[in-house]
């Protein structure tokens, strides 16, 4: 017979790694939205292609996004559509 206290119970908080890859993507929309471009379209045609020409190199766009890893964002934006 196994009480209440044996079961365990699960916490999730965002990670740094999700933090640090949703400032990062905040700060590569923000650049593209001030150079006049469509931020969505410009990083859904990185994150397909890799080309980094689809970002800016406006402040540092370029090399910030260069720092988030597309397997793990993809995973998460998957997640965050699914509703887990």
């Amino acid at each position: 017979m196994s009480s209440q206290s044996d079961k365990t119970r699960r916490f999730h908080a965002p990670s740094n790694k999700e933090e640090e890859m949703r400032q990062n993507l905040l700060a590569v929309y923000d650049a593209l939205q001030e150079k006049g471009y469509s931020p969505i379209n410009q990083i859904v045609g990185y994150i397909l292609s890799e080309d980094p020409t689809y970002i800016t190199t406006h402040k540092n766009a370029r090399s910030i996004i260069r720092h988030i890893d597309r397997d793990f964002l993809l995973q998460q934006l998957v997640k965050n559509y699914l509703g887990e």
